[in-house]
């Protein structure tokens, strides 16, 4: 079997929400749209869409938002246009951002901005990072949490001074929020306070929320308004983005309200994973609904044990599998969603026991 076909065998999956295929998906769409009346949008202009993009200023405590087909587009697009409105082309970045990451150098090789590493790649930043650089700086964009670390935060007061900073210089202050809706439970306060003092935020339509994809860019009504005339020029000026937005919508105050039951359980699986020291865990403490694992095997055979384990036991512990910084070792990713809430106690405990002991005679 594949891998797709593997994972639709297993009554058992760890990450995530369980997947709807697009039959399923698109009839709760289809009723949905029913219920609400809805009606596409042309080019971005409709009810549907601009109720949702109110919302959504709404909840982040900005002036508007805009929808964007894509978070890679959103996210250089706010990074472009707040350097060059504060006078400089250098863009201050973690390490371990998504742009450097996974964005395949498209700030450069489009000519956005110029982009500089700060920080250091294995912890979240702190205002020390950014009082480093002697340049002077356009934009600074802070990852909120931090994915490719475990899901960290920086902590509230290391945040404060971080706004403090870039406002006392001058630099626009962007947010990655792809996963700002997790971070609400690890801070312990609401996304409009997380996101008081930055210039934009982009939040993602499609990782916790479960949408089809889609993101949405927040900030001043003029910020806004510059920003949607860049994702026309940049090929984003679809003719109905509804079907993102529907896919959201009908689902977005459900998954909002489960987020603090996800954390709940990411604490409670951080702690059944402590039975198993063999699995070296990051974060140290839960700071949002993910954890990272560290196994003690190449990635090869993690992902060997992962597919033996679907095969015989109908479990999916964790997708996509890393190779790690240390040979015979790999890493792997588990996001917190409605499998692990609605999965009984023991049987959490035991598909563990059955991967430490795989994981102990791989060793």
């Amino acid at each position: 079997m594949t891998e797709a076909e593997l994972l639709r065998s297993c009554h058992t999956i760890f990450p995530g929400h369980r997947p709807r295929r697009p039959a399923e998906m698109y009839a709760a769409m289809a009723a949905w749209c029913e219920r609400h009346d809805a009606d596409h949008d042309v080019y971005g202009s409709g009810a549907l869409i601009q109720s949702f993009e109110d919302k959504i200023a709404r909840l982040l405590g900005c002036e508007a938002a805009v929808f964007c087909v894509t978070g890679t587009m959103a996210q250089v697009t706010a990074l472009r246009l707040g350097a060059d409105d504060h006078g400089s082309r250098l863009v201050a970045l973690h390490p371990t951002s998504h742009i450097f990451v996974h964005e395949r150098s498209n700030y450069q090789l489009l000519g956005h901005f110029d982009a500089l590493q700060a920080g250091d790649r294995h912890r979240p930043w702190g205002v020390a990072d950014l009082e480093a650089i002697p340049d002077r700086l356009g934009a600074v964009g802070l990852e909120i949490p931090m994915r490719e670390i475990g899901g960290q935060l920086s902590s509230w007061e290391e945040l404060e001074a971080i706004k403090a900073h870039c406002r006392a210089r001058g630099v626009h202050l962007h947010m990655d929020g792809a996963r700002l809706w997790e971070a609400q439970a690890g801070y312990g306060r609401s996304a409009a306070e997380i996101a008081a003092g930055f210039d934009s935020v982009y939040v993602s339509l499609y990782k916790g929320i479960g949408g089809l994809g889609g993101a949405m860019l927040a900030g001043s009504r003029d910020f806004v308004a510059r920003a949607a005339e860049w994702f026309r020029r940049e090929g984003g000026n679809v003719i109905h983005r509804s079907p993102y937005v529907v896919a959201a919508a009908m689902q977005f105050d459900e998954r909002l309200a489960a987020m603090p039951d996800y954390f709940r359980r990411t604490v409670f699986l951080y702690e059944a994973l402590k039975a198993h020291p063999e699995i070296k865990v990051n974060p140290a403490a839960p700071q949002a609904n993910m954890l990272h694992l560290h196994l003690p095997v190449s990635r090869e055979r993690a992902i060997a044990i992962r597919n033996e384990l679907a095969a015989e036991h109908g479990t999916w512990m964790y997708n996509r599998v890393a190779h790690n910084a240390l040979p015979q070792s790999s890493l792997v990713e588990i996001y917190v969603g409605d499998n692990l809430v609605g999965m009984d106690d023991d049987a959490l405990r035991g598909a563990l026991d059955r991967f430490a002991a795989k994981l102990k005679h791989a060793v």
